[in-house]
Formats: structure tokens, C-alpha cells, sequence
């Protein structure tokens, strides 16, 4: 392999409004991290520290986005998000072994990262999302 898996970064939650979600994890003892707007995939996020990892809170801001679409079905986990050291070679190497993969190259994600989303088909049912941090 020419990349490393390094940790689960976040869960990626779907809800139908942020700041009652929000309100509603906090009274469990989390606190709010950071915030973004990702104008591209039509979201607000909410990042909640636990540890090393996150759990990062989806709000649709259209009704067309991925995420209003998957809220008219169901609620709760929407994808796994693991960070690696390389998203290029991860997918290169994925894509060589018949993976799966929803992106043909990197986006940008929240706060400025670059993504990529692995098919469920290809991970046991789970949508699975590359991150590489900012450089």
C-alpha cells in the first residue's frame, strides 16, 4: 500500500436543523468546534470534538442537496470519515483493487480539506470518506 489510514476523523451525522442538534449535544456534554457553510454540497456543518475524532453534524441548506435527500428517507449516521495520509495514493491504490469510489478526483471539503467518497458497495454498506488535511 502507498498510503496509511492514520485515525477515524469524524461521523458524519444528518439532521434537519444544526442548532437544535447542537442544543441537544450539548446537554450531553459536547461543545461546538468549529463551524462551515460548504456552499458546493449545499451544508452547514457542525464539528463536536470527542477525543481525537469528531462527530460532525450535517444540516442541508437546499432542498436539493445529498443530505436533504437522505433525510427524506432516514435520520442519524451518514457516513464514516477516516483521515490518511495520502488521498491521491489511497484512491489510486483503491481504484486498482476494484474499489468503488464516488469521486474521480479529490474536493474540498470542510474546512478546506480535500475528500473523496467511497461507494457503499465497496464498504460493507457504509459510505466511507477519504480526508487529507490542509497541507
Amino acid at each position: 500500500m502507498t498510503f496509511r489510514v492514520l485515525k477515524i476523523d469524524h461521523l458524519g451525522i444528518a439532521v434537519p436543523d444544526a442548532s437544535a442538534a447542537t442544543t441537544a449535544f450539548e446537554a450531553l456534554g459536547f461543545h461546538v468546534e468549529s463551524s462551515h457553510d460548504v456552499a458546493t454540497e449545499r451544508v452547514k456543518t457542525v464539528f463536536l470534538p470527542v477525543g481525537e475524532s469528531h462527530l460532525e453534524l450535517l444540516e442541508p441548506t437546499a432542498p436539493s442537496s445529498t443530505i436533504a435527500k437522505f433525510l427524506e428517507k432516514r435520520s442519524g449516521l451518514h457516513h464514516v470519515c477516516v483521515l490518511v495520509d495520502d488521498i491521491e495514493a489511497a484512491m489510486a491504490d483503491m481504484r486498482a483493487k476494484g474499489v468503488q469510489l464516488l469521486d474521480e478526483t479529490p474536493r474540498i471539503g470542510a474546512g478546506g480539506c480535500r475528500v473523496a467518497f467511497i461507494h457503499p458497495r465497496s464498504a460493507a454498506g457504509v459510505l466511507l470518506e477519504l480526508k487529507e488535511d490542509e497541507a
